[in-house]
């Protein structure tokens, strides 16, 4: 495998992967985010260069010092050819299967499951390539490991997001999420104000996460928090209301709003925020739901999010 440091390089993988849309997206936005000053200390392989059959992201090994530590191991794939992709996993160069790491692919999968506490890491590690989920269950297998996998739908918002409210309710007699909203733009209530996410604010972060609640989620979320882009509105006290992290996949994830705001559009004001900023910098902004969260689908149709064909999947392995 080659490291692709040079900046010419990088350029010239982004825009091969834009050609091949949505289907790279977790990929493209890795390779971006390396490319604009790498604040996540990934780094981007090619099996070949500048005919690549395979791209694969990951953090730098020198930077995982806990070999358990999968929230912060995240790999991504985008392949042209499987057989090279099988290949690529079979490099221990490549994949360092003694460590635990999460990873995107496609089909199998639990629709709507609740996995346990340290299972889904950044809440979102999409993939949308058929055969990833296959090859890395096939080779964890051949090693005595077990893949876990969770589905999402996809959403991509192909402009910045525009701050709606929400509507309450789908239309009378149905369920779709995906239902045109029902009442005009948001604005902000008094008091408000948006600002980034700071590290102070992580306790807070680490504690409302379904998924948080160790050490090693504190790590993994104030090191999103200290170097990516996030946004939260803040009330009168400077306590976050509602709040949006950027994942070193250039996905959007940890969307939350405190129970005693929601409903009120605050979700659609933090992702315009956000989202604006992303977009400025040439990014896709892109997120991945569980299918059963109606709430979560309806409040990013409405400030511009369309679902996307293909499955996401999150895909986890641990050593024993």
């Amino acid at each position: 495998m080659r490291i692709l440091t040079c900046p010419g390089q990088l350029q010239r993988l982004e825009d091969a992967l834009r050609r091949s849309l949505p289907a790279s997206l977790p990929v493209l936005g890795a390779v971006m985010t390396v490319a604009r000053g790498n604040p996540a200390a990934h780094q981007v392989l090619v099996d070949s260069w500048p005919d690549f059959a395979v791209v694969l992201t990951r953090l730098r090994p020198e930077e995982l010092a806990d070999p358990g530590d999968f929230y912060a191991n995240q790999l991504a794939a985008f392949y042209h050819e499987e057989g090279a992709w099988r290949a690529v996993l079979g490099s221990p160069e490549a994949v360092d299967w003694s460590r635990a790491f999460q990873m995107q692919g496609e089909r199998g999968g639990e629709l709507c499951a609740e996995p346990p506490a340290l299972a889904r890491l950044t809440g979102f590690s999409p993939g949308m390539q058929d055969g990833v989920h296959e090859a890395v269950s096939e080779v964890a297998a051949a090693k005595g490991l077990q893949v876990k996998a969770f589905r999402y739908q996809a959403m991509l918002s192909p402009e910045p997001p525009r701050s709606r409210g929400p509507r309450a309710t789908p239309p009378e007699g149905t369920g779709d999420p995906f239902a045109p909203p029902s009442r005009p733009g948001c604005r902000m209530p008094a008091g408000l104000h948006l600002a980034p996410l700071s590290p102070s604010h992580v306790p807070l972060l680490n504690a409302t996460w379904s998924f948080g609640g160790t050490g090693r989620s504190r790590r993994f979320l104030e090191g999103l928090v200290r170097a990516l882009p996030s946004a939260c509105l803040l009330d009168p006290r400077g306590r976050p209301l509602s709040w949006s992290l950027v994942d070193p996949l250039g996905c959007l994830s940890h969307g939350y709003t405190v129970p005693a705001w929601r409903g009120r559009g605050l979700s659609g004001l933090v992702l315009a925020a956000l989202g604006q900023g992303l977009h400025a910098r040439g990014f896709p902004l892109y997120c991945g739901v569980l299918p059963c969260n109606v709430p979560s689908l309806r409040a990013l149709h409405a400030v511009g999010f369309l679902p996307q064909p293909g499955t996401l999947y999150m895909l986890l392995s641990t050593p024993k």
